[in-house]
């Protein structure tokens, strides 16, 4: 059954640092492609114009003060209430147009979280760099958690209000792509994904992603999730390597000491011996944090079907 947004509440949320050149027409562009949605803007500390042009082109305007776009995604879900949410950058490089493709998507396939895929035709909107590092993230995520997303960083997106209300927000900065799309997976949210165009930043409009550092912070997000999420099999890989030197550095001494009763190399001895105790203490470790996390991951989600689906909203709109 085909529902009209316009029965829901849609909310879209605008992150933006120092962005005056193009949060404009970014707002002008989602009001006129969602006429119905009402448009947030959480300005992070902004030292230009973004705040007054956002205002000025009929935005509503929220103050962060903890810098990152974790910190921002954090406030933006505690603070608005809808029953639909999107979120793209303000950097006008997100096709505004596509966003009710990403509401229809939600809305009709009852999903928690729609991702806006970029596809784009020019290398300055999407440098080699940047998509190479994207599908290396992207993969290394998947083999980890599991799931088919084709472009794990994408910041444009739909999202359910019970995603929205569920979501822990631990992260502080651009990887909070990579914990919004693992949060998805741990609660085997269904998501789905719409391919949209992917535009070059204006002139003048400068990245606020640093390439190295960030990809860094993002590879060390997965790998922290992993311990987090994973334990068992974490905790198990770094038992198994322990366990593996121990034996390799023990295997001579055994030899030698089966051949002449000596055991000539005392503390390479010692140190074999301390690396299979770690490793043993590693993989108990990974046991006890699995127990934890299944309950852990209970919770979490007990606390996301407490709130109620698009399904259920949509039913009760149409009785």
């Amino acid at each position: 059954m085909v529902t009209d947004p316009s029965s829901l509440r849609v909310a879209v949320l605008i992150p933006c640092y120092n962005e005056e050149l193009t949060v404009s027409a970014v707002v002008s562009g989602f009001r006129e492609s969602l006429p119905s949605a009402e448009i947030f803007v959480f300005d992070n500390n902004s030292t230009d114009k973004t705040a007054a042009n956002a205002i000025a082109a009929g935005a509503i305007v929220h103050h962060v003060a903890i810098a990152g776009k974790g910190n921002v995604v954090r406030r933006m879900f505690a603070d608005v209430e809808a029953d639909v949410y999107i979120m793209a950058d303000g950097d006008a490089t997100y096709h505004a147009p596509s966003a009710p493709s990403l509401v229809q998507k939600l809305i009709d396939d009852n999903l928690d979280m729609v991702v806006g895929v970029r596809q784009h035709d020019s290398n300055d909107a999407y440098r080699a760099g940047h998509q190479f590092g994207n599908r290396m993230l992207t993969g290394t995520m998947s083999r980890i958690f599991g799931g088919k997303f084709t472009d794990m960083l994408s910041g444009y997106r739909a999202f359910s209000r019970r995603y929205a209300k569920s979501f822990p927000a631990m992260a502080h900065g651009f990887e909070t792509e990579t914990e919004l799309t693992i949060h998805a997976l741990e609660l085997r949210m269904p998501y789905g994904e719409v391919t949209t165009p992917y535009g070059v930043r204006p002139e003048g409009s400068t990245s606020k992603l640093r390439t190295y550092s960030d990809g860094a912070r993002i590879l060390k997000t997965i790998v922290g999730l992993f311990a987090i999420e994973r334990p068992l099999q974490f905790y198990s890989l770094l038992g198994v390597a322990s366990m593996t030197t121990a034996l390799v550095l023990a295997l001579p001494i055994f030899l030698t000491y089966a051949t002449t009763g000596l055991v000539p190399r005392f503390p390479t001895a010692i140190l074999s011996s301390g690396l299979g105790i770690i490793g043993v203490m590693l993989f108990t470790t990974g046991l006890i944090l699995e127990t934890v996390t299944i309950g852990r991951r209970e919770a979490k989600r007990l606390c996301y079907l407490s709130i109620p689906g698009i399904s259920q909203k949509r039913s009760r709109n149409t009785e």
